[in-house]
């Protein structure tokens, strides 16, 4: 049959013709076997020879599977690692060609692992044959090396490490705790315990604890030294047990802290500062020069090369009142976070008739009647040698005071009587008062002035997970304008907190009232 197109050319329409099947007759298109696929799937199977069962190995305490030989690797249910090491763990299917993997649904408790399979191979004639079929995995328990080790002796560690800070508080730990959290990185811990100015870890293998160490480098600027101890010696087999201790020292500037630089370090930063403030730690320490919001980022290996402190901390933060505000003279934005250069005019909380008129880097939020929490460099007494040659050397003197932060300190008077609709995890710590007591009011303190730089630093949550507290009960009685103007994280930033145990429970609690 021929059809006419625009062009006024006959083309003649192709057809596709059809063959009877050589074993059963049935109408097909034609293929290099001259069968249908019914038939053909009945004289040829291609997944003669592979695997449909195997046996496979799973530690309860760390979920990780055996890979032979004594490879453990860690994967959830019904994960794309777990599919993967199914797959690996399947002979001779290199003779196919693998085209899909799914996981098939059992019940978690029945240590049956099923996985459907789709492969593809040439057969008679070069005709290709496409099947699929079930791989059932059969889950035995068995403890590998350390989980056993630490059943039998919880105190036998391979290594451990002491992770230390030299400052007086614990914000810094409260923020890497859940980074850690974050990434999973202590999963392999088999002990964690809480010391004064630190955290120690301990792992039932040296490569966990050198993964762990590794984590910390690109979290936050360290420097580490590896340390051995010999336990055991086998005189017959030349076998040497040694356990091994990795001491962690975490950089003592901390961000909000005012740092004076050293002369060689500021010419190396184009004359930034010398008085400049710490405003984010990461594997980067960043400094801003308030007064010109100048800035400038050191690694862990310029830092430790200096190796400069603190001149103030934020332990000796003064209140200040905002009075008058400029208009901003200069903008800039340093790793995310914006801020405006203005004058301000300002007076401390406990000296109300002493004014002082500086510069800040606050101007795009501080208004008239503010609060603002900063150093009194015109009242201190700073023991920091580099101040000292720096308020000798300028001819105008140090600035009476640096701004740091925005008080919020009146608008959460109103609203200390509201809970938060949010939480934190926390790892599981055993307190350790041998090598000094930990104070729980000052932790307590302290963690709650970590929680409220969380409510007023967006960028400070970015790296966390916070989580809905499914306790809270917002109260009826309070008014809707207690607490207005006080900085709180945003519905969408909260994570729901999956507990699969409470499910399996309503599952259970579901069959009984069926049955």
């Amino acid at each position: 049959m021929s059809v006419m197109d625009e062009s006024g050319m006959f083309k003649v329409q192709q057809t596709i013709g059809s063959v009877l099947c050589c074993k059963c007759g049935v109408p097909m298109p034609p293929n290099a076997a001259n069968m249908c696929v019914n038939c053909l799937r009945s004289e040829v199977d291609i997944t003669e020879g592979l695997q449909k069962s195997i046996q496979i190995f799973y530690c309860p305490e760390c979920t990780c599977y055996l890979q032979p030989p004594k490879t453990w690797i860690k994967a959830q249910w019904e994960s794309k690692e777990l599919l993967t090491f199914c797959i690996k763990r399947l002979k001779n299917l290199n003779k196919v060609k693998l085209k899909n993997a799914e996981f098939v649904w059992t019940e978690p408790h029945s240590k049956r692992i099923k996985v459907k399979l789709t492969v593809q191979a040439e057969v008679l004639n070069g005709a290709v044959l496409e099947q699929s079929y079930p791989v059932e995995y059969t889950v035995r328990d068995n403890l590998c090396e350390s989980c056993s080790r630490f059943q039998a002796n919880p105190d036998q560690w391979v290594a451990s490490v002491q992770l230390r800070q030299h400052v007086s508080h614990r914000r810094t730990f409260f923020y890497l705790e859940q980074l850690i959290l974050r990434h999973d990185a202590a999963s392999r811990a088999i002990r964690i315990q809480q010391v004064d100015q630190g955290i120690d870890f301990f792992f039932g293998n040296k490569s966990h604890a050198n993964s762990f160490v590794e984590f910390l480098r690109k979290v936050v600027p360290i420097e580490y030294r590896q340390d051995q101890q010999l336990v055991s010696h086998d005189v017959k087999s030349s076998l040497y047990n040694y356990k091994y201790t990795y001491s962690v020292k975490i950089c003592p500037v901390c961000r909000e802290d005012l740092v004076c630089l050293p002369s060689k370090v500021a010419s190396g930063l184009g004359n930034l500062g010398p008085l400049v403030v710490c405003t984010k730690v990461s594997d980067n320490i960043t400094l801003l020069d308030p007064r010109t919001l100048r800035c400038a980022f050191l690694d862990a290996r310029q830092y430790w090369r200096s190796g400069f402190r603190s001149a103030l901390t934020s332990r000796q933060l003064v209140k200040y009142f905002v009075f008058d505000v400029e208009s901003p003279v200069g903008e800039a934005t340093v790793g995310g976070q914006k801020y405006a250069l203005s004058y301000v005019q300002i007076a401390r909380e406990s000296d109300i008739g002493k004014m002082f008129y500086v510069q800040t880097h606050l101007g795009h939020i501080l208004k008239p009647g503010d609060q603002a929490l900063g150093y009194d460099i015109y009242g201190a007494n700073v023991n920091d040698n580099e101040m000292e040659k720096y308020r000798l050397s300028v001819k105008n003197g140090l600035p009476e005071a640096i701004l740091i932060k925005k008080c919020y300190e009146e608008q959460r008077e109103r609203k200390q009587k509201k809970p938060r609709n949010w939480k934190l995890k926390s790892l599981p710590m055993e307190m350790d008062d041998s090598r000094g007591r930990v104070d729980p009011e000052k932790t307590d303190k302290e963690y709650e002035e970590f929680l409220r730089d969380l409510e007023e630093n967006p960028e400070l949550r970015f790296n966390i997970s916070l989580y809905k507290d499914k306790d809270y009960q917002a109260s009826e009685t309070a008014s809707m304008t207690d607490g207005e103007g006080a900085p709180t994280v945003p519905i969408e930033e909260l994570l729901a907190d999956l507990d699969l145990s409470e499910e399996e429970e309503d599952d259970d609690d579901e069959e009984n009232m069926a049955e």
